[in-house]
């Protein structure tokens, strides 16, 4: 049960990280739209590429998200198991 317990405390954590990253995605995206209003061409380059490595490591924790599901997933499937 303790593995279980540390997977699913693993997975809010990083399930917080993606949160975070996604409101911060909106926000520069927000700012994004701020620059090309004012046709800020430098600082608009700035703020892409900072979004497309935020979108980058959105993606890398998208997949750790997924391969801690399903960690979580077999851990509680074996605890079922052994239970019976």
């Amino acid at each position: 049960m303790d593995q279980f317990n540390d997977l699913v405390s693993v997975q809010m954590r990083t399930m917080e990280k993606l949160l975070y990253l996604q409101s911060e995605i909106e926000r520069c995206q927000k700012v994004e739209e701020e620059l090309v209003s004012l046709r800020e061409e430098t600082k608009l380059e700035e703020v892409r590429a900072v979004i497309d490595r935020m979108k980058d490591e959105l993606t890398d924790i998208h997949r750790m998200f997924e391969e801690q599901t399903e960690e979580v997933i077999r851990s509680y499937q074996e605890l079922s198991f052994s239970a019976r």
